[in-house]
């Protein structure tokens, strides 16, 4: 499906409610079914990463699961299915999904007594694995791994005779993530720490989540309309966003103040009003180490708003559900911005912009954040195209219907512009 975006003809005035947590929802989905004779949870994310996790944990018996593109789903069911005595599964997905590293998970269960082995190229899936009771003990990894592959650690460590001690080496990445982990683990009443570089986790045996269990709004799905605020000066209202949240994207609301947006947390009708501000930092630079997942919305907002930036800790990107730094570059050279990769997860632009002679047919890269960051393009281009626009499914199913209500013209991407006359 591709898209043909027209912006508002009129002052941007929108609210809406914003899917559910998706990191929440796969932790809490995980937990749930390391609780013994714990009930199905109801209230979680609705998009495709939490389908392919239900599916798969719906039934402990089957013996191929295929996640599609679901990386976190990959990641947390590998720790999940080896710390399970008596199963074995084939765990596979997209192609893109065969070509997303973990080896550094599997070695590090292997090292935790679990059984493991590569059903194709070593170091990336398939994973064919037999499920037992894991040692656990004491295991050092470097800081800069994915978090997933350390949360999925986390997770299974309960059920690991010694639990676990985790050291990890030099600066943490996303420790947020590692945080929010820890945090709902508490909640369901494991013993568990992150001090300093070090995270323990004691044996012992989840008790229930509550239900419902409280899964917030997504702050990453919030980045975008930070974006459309910045860019259309309008106003936005959500009405589940958390000020107190655990999740470490949070800090959406801080980057943004420094971009031109005010979060007021008590609107007038209640909610959180998301509101344009005249006053901005001429130049952003800023370390995307805690919240790489934010890094399109922020980097598009400032190619739009004309905004010189460098940008630091996106090492994770490259292996997202594509290289993001790359997809980035490519599709911003097609509105005149020409992103210089300084070195491995740091990019700048100098503010400089050519000029463009055709509206840009934007690629999403089978990737739901590059679809969402690039819509508001529309803003400053009318008529730009998002191809494959369907990907938003993935995190985010409402997308386009919360674009529509925002005044927002969608049309078939394949369709020629309209003229005056052919206007809808």
């Amino acid at each position: 499906m591709n898209l043909r975006l027209l912006p508002p003809e009129d002052f941007l005035q929108t609210r809406l409610m914003l899917p559910l947590s998706k990191s929440m929802s796969a932790r809490a989905l995980i937990i749930n079914a390391l609780t013994p004779g714990a009930a199905p949870l109801e209230r979680v994310a609705e998009c495709d990463d939490t389908d392919a996790m239900r599916h798969a944990l719906s039934d402990p018996a089957r013996k191929e699961v295929n996640v599609g593109a679901a990386g976190t789903t990959m990641r947390f069911l590998t720790a999940f299915y080896a710390c399970q005595p008596g199963l074995e599964v084939t765990l596979d997905g997209s192609e893109r999904m065969r070509q997303r590293p973990i080896g550094v998970l599997v070695e590090a269960l292997r090292s935790l007594g679990a059984d493991i082995e590569y059903a194709g190229e070593e170091g990336f899936p398939p994973l064919h694995i037999r499920g037992r009771a894991l040692k656990g003990g004491d295991l050092t990894l470097e800081a800069s791994v994915s978090s997933q592959f350390i949360s999925a650690l986390l997770m299974a460590a309960p059920t690991m005779a010694d639990g676990l001690r985790l050291h990890l080496e030099g600066e943490i990445v996303s420790r947020p993530y590692i945080l929010m982990t820890l945090k709902m683990m508490a909640d369901a009443g494991i013993d568990c720490e992150l001090y300093r570089e070090t995270a323990t986790v004691k044996p012992g045996t989840y008790r229930p989540l509550p239900h419902p269990v409280e899964i917030e709004g997504d702050w990453s799905a919030a980045a975008v309309w930070y974006e459309i605020t910045a860019i259309s000066g309008g106003v936005v209202t959500i009405d589940n966003l958390a000020e107190d949240s655990c999740q470490g994207d949070r800090v959406l609301a801080r980057i943004y103040s420094r971009m031109g947006v005010d979060t007021e947390w008590e609107g007038e009708d209640g909610g959180t009003d998301l509101c344009a501000n005249p006053d901005a930092d001429a130049r952003a630079d800023i370390d995307f180490s805690e919240c790489p997942d934010l890094a399109q919305c922020v980097t598009v907002t400032c190619a739009m708003l004309g905004y010189p930036f460098r940008f630091t800790g996106l090492q994770t990107l490259s292996i997202k559900e594509t290289d993001r730094i790359e997809a980035l570059r490519r599709e911003l050279s097609k509105v005149g911005v020409e992103i210089e990769v300084e070195g491995p997860g740091i990019i700048s632009w100098d503010g400089r912009r050519r000029p463009v002679t055709e509206l840009p047919v934007f690629d999403t890269y089978d990737d739901h954040r590059m679809a969402m960051c690039l819509a508001p393009v529309a803003l400053f281009m009318p008529g730009v195209i998002i191809r494959d626009a369907q990907v938003v499914s993935k995190s985010y199913p409402e997308f386009w219907d919360h674009m529509r209500d925002a005044g927002f013209t969608l049309l078939d991407g394949d369709a020629p512009l309209p003229t005056p006359e052919t206007e809808p």
